[in-house]
């Protein structure tokens, strides 16, 4: 029997058998969450998805929730939805735990949610800005990317001939 095991999980795998270990999905992810947690992703994936049209689909650890990208995504811990958001801006908030620049225009916001009942207000309302201002940050942090690279261009031979003549 030729074969091998897969590095990742650790699953004798057939020679020739197909092999997809990293392939999961919401039920794989929430399946073994305590019943709080479970009504609690179900209050959170219905809120995002009443938002309107947008993706939603898992991958590895996390559910990700895109319209062109990624506005928020979900993390099940054994404890607690491990909640991230993208904003255009910092909260400074008693839900939000950390708060990081995860890109040139967005800031990522660590919320933990362990209960139904904390799915409301102000949560919901962050998730709903995101959800809203996802399309123009990815705009303008495609902006400043453009003009971060234009700044950074290598000058020109004519460019360079010109300044050491001018010298």
């Amino acid at each position: 029997m030729a074969g091998h095991e897969c590095y990742h999980c650790k699953q004798w795998v057939e020679e020739g058998q197909p092999h997809d270990c990293w392939t999961t999905t919401e039920v794989a992810l929430t399946s073994d969450l305590h019943e709080d947690l479970q009504d609690a992703w179900e209050r959170l994936r219905e809120t995002a998805a009443s938002f309107g049209d947008q993706r939603i689909y898992a991958s590895h650890n996390s559910i990700m929730f895109s319209r062109k990208s990624c506005y928020f995504f979900v993390r099940p811990k054994r404890q607690f939805l491990e909640v991230c958001i993208f904003l255009g801006r910092t909260l400074k908030a008693p839900q939000v735990r950390r708060s990081m620049p995860a890109s040139r225009a967005k800031v990522a916001h660590i919320v933990q949610v362990r209960h139904r009942d904390e799915v409301e207000a102000p949560l919901t309302d962050w998730l709903q800005e995101a959800y809203e201002v996802s399309d123009t940050l990815n705009k303008r942090a495609a902006k400043a990317d453009k003009k971060a690279r234009s700044k950074s261009k290598p000058r020109t031979k004519a460019k360079s001939r010109a300044r050491s003549k001018a010298s």
